[in-house]
């Protein structure tokens, strides 16, 4: 079935919601972002492959300090898949304590369920060099 308006708003709204809830440190709410198993894959940022809510949550507590103090998500792009999942490209922005910024893009698998849309899998892709895919 293809993806209506409301569904595409919706998804919009999940992945931008991400920053507000991690920037205030509600982390008691990524089930509101996330499926109870997702997979988090933050290995090219020099982490590693989180599986479910509380490794996710655990790692940014961890980062403690060295969290971002500001996630801005631009530039999403929606393309349904067959098997009813959306896949999700955006931007991403971080803002260091420091002033100092870095650029990701965002891989993420999201997926209908009983309380709506969630993210099922999130690659972090660090953007580092200019004009590369």
């Amino acid at each position: 079935m293809p993806l209506t308006v409301e569904d595409r708003l919706a998804i919009a709204d999940l992945i931008n919601r991400h920053g507000h809830l991690t920037d205030s440190g509600d982390l008691d709410a990524l089930h509101e972002l996330f499926v109870p198993d997702v997979i988090y894959d933050v290995t090219d940022l020099g982490g590693q492959v989180l599986t479910g809510l509380a490794a996710v949550r655990e790692a940014a507590l961890a980062l403690g300090e060295a969290n971002p103090v500001a996630h801005h998500v631009t530039n999403i792009v929606l393309t349904e898949a067959a098997d009813g999942r959306v896949h999700a490209q955006s931007k991403g922005l971080g803002v260091k304590s420091d002033g100092t910024t870095g650029s990701v893009t965002y891989q993420d698998t999201v997926v209908r369920g009983d309380d709506g849309w969630r993210i099922a899998h999130r690659t972090v892709r660090a953007r580092r060099v200019p004009l590369t895919p």
